[in-house]
């Protein structure tokens, strides 16, 4: 009889629940995209080297160390806490340390969306559904940046929120610590601040009866503004983030920022979202609390603004639209497909009733660790976690580690975040992937030289450019294999290196 209950017992933890197996196959799925993670976006090797920086020297720096073109001038760490972490990763198992990482934020994000969407429809399968649709939308944001931390903590700050809102949270507390991790994080942290407000809009129009209630309300918004100044930079990290996104010009300039391109297949999960959305309102005959609506509405309006904010968009739309989903269901149910939906939840809620769950998740987050140091690749394409060659100058940077140059170089931008990984501090770069801080003015003068406009030259000769690595093929580098006062001494398929002849 003990043995039977104690295998019982076992069989408890080791079948999952189906939140958990959405949660190791969202962790697999980044796993196996690791390299893609990496190469799509240039910014990783800054957050690497920095949170080396900050490890070794223990000092958060708050002027730049990075760049010539910069050197010195006031910088707000906004994600300096991330680059810690990445760059603790980094060290404890390479950049498959730092996929892991990045895999392990997203899959706990995605298994609050599926839990938040669980809470508001009572239909695990409806959430597993949503959870996807959303996972397939969010997708292409999925990347080694600080941004990831942004996403875990909206659906934190939501989820923690809606308790409050529905009264089963009586305390405010939660949310200034939770803003004083986010805002060391990410420079995104008023994203919570814009969600609070939305809700207590959505609450004041609804006429509360219960005061108290709305006081803990109203009290998460002073409280998490006093605690987000609790960072390197006090007050100038919101100068920074509100200045940066009231830069017309920078923004314009930041593909992340653009409105989605529906002609790209990428986008096309986020459009049968948004039109699973309207479809769903239209259908509903209950009316949404004005909370909810004031969410949906603006999150969709800050979706289509700029594509950085679909994956936020999917954390706070996607539980939304499960609980709206679940309401049509149930008064639908005489329908035969959806009662058989509806059959096939509450058999899913009996077999869940005794499973505990969690080792599953534990062993598949542990072959993750066990299987990168026995030397196997988890990645999908076999090769490993490494900055790709046709894409960064790999092979250029092997090149230059042996035949030094002095003097101020000029970069590919997308490529100076790479190049510091690979050479700071013995080289700075001309600009990198941080645009809130080299600002409009070098933007522009980076632009100038890249695509050849007038004046290009002289911008060369202010900045006291002595070589140059740019693109193989790209207009600059074909104009300067011509140009007398230019000499080029490496090129491969991915990059050229161009050295500026000594006038006699």
């Amino acid at each position: 009889m003990k043995k039977r209950l104690a295998a019982q017992d076992l069989a408890s933890y080791v079948i999952p629940r189906l939140g958990e197996v959405f949660f190791a196959a969202i962790f697999a799925a980044v796993i196996g995209l690791g390299p893609r993670l990496m190469n799509v976006d240039g910014d990783l090797g800054r957050h690497i080297t920095l949170g080396n920086y900050i490890v070794d020297q223990k000092t958060i720096p708050t002027s730049d160390i990075f760049s010539f073109s910069k050197l010195g001038d006031p910088l707000t760490p906004h994600e300096w806490l991330a680059d810690v972490l990445f760059a603790l990763a980094h060290r404890a198992a390479g950049l498959d340390g730092v996929v892991w990482l990045t895999a392990l934020v997203i899959a706990v994000s995605f298994w609050l969306i599926y839990k938040q969407s669980l809470n508001l429809s009572n239909m695990s399968v409806l959430a597993l559904v949503g959870g996807l649709m959303g996972a397939a939308a969010a997708s292409l944001h999925w990347l080694t940046r600080p941004h990831i931390f942004t996403i875990l903590f909206t659906a934190l700050w939501s989820m923690e929120l809606e308790k409050v809102r529905i009264g089963l949270k009586k305390s405010w507390f939660i949310f200034p610590l939770m803003t004083l991790v986010w805002v060391n994080l990410h420079g995104a942290f008023f994203v919570g601040l814009v969600i609070w407000a939305l809700v207590l809009m959505g609450e004041l129009l609804e006429k509360p009866k219960n005061t108290s209630q709305l006081r803990t309300l109203i009290w998460i918004g002073p409280t998490s503004i006093l605690a987000s100044l609790i960072n390197p930079d006090g007050l100038g990290i919101w100068k920074t983030g509100l200045g940066f996104l009231g830069n017309q010009y920078l923004v314009s300039h930041t593909a992340e920022y653009l409105p989605p391109d529906f002609q790209t297949s990428a986008f096309w999960p986020f459009l049968g979202v948004l039109g699973l959305s309207i479809l769903v309102l239209g259908l509903s005959q209950r009316r949404m609390k004005c909370a909810h609506l004031f969410l949906t509405g603006s999150w969709t309006v800050m979706a289509l603004y700029s594509a950085r904010n679909i994956p936020l968009y999917i954390v706070v739309v996607i539980p939304i639209l499960c609980g709206l989903i679940s309401q049509l269901l149930n008064e639908h149910r005489e329908l035969g497909i959806i009662d058989w939906i509806l059959r096939l939840q509450n058999r899913i809620i009996l077999t869940e009733k005794d499973i505990r769950g969690g080792l599953v998740a534990f062993a598949v987050v542990l072959l993750s660790i066990y299987l990168p140091l026995k030397g196997g690749n988890l990645d999908f394409g076999g090769d490993g976690n490494e900055f790709s060659r046709s894409i960064f100058p790999v092979d250029a940077v092997d090149w230059l580690e042996s035949n030094p140059i002095d003097g101020n170089g000029f970069n590919y931008f997308p490529w100076g975040g790479y190049l510091l990984y690979r050479l700071w501090p013995e080289n700075l770069v001309f600009i990198d992937g941080q645009t809130d801080f080299y600002g409009e003015s070098l933007t522009r003068d980076y632009e100038k030289v890249i695509t050849m406009q007038p004046g290009w030259e002289k911008i060369l000769g202010d900045y006291q450019i002595s070589w140059m690595i740019l693109p193989s093929g790209s207009p600059l580098g074909t104009y300067l294999s011509s140009d007398g006062s230019w000499e080029a001494i490496y090129q491969d398929h991915t990059a050229l290196i161009f050295n500026r002849k000594v006038t006699q």
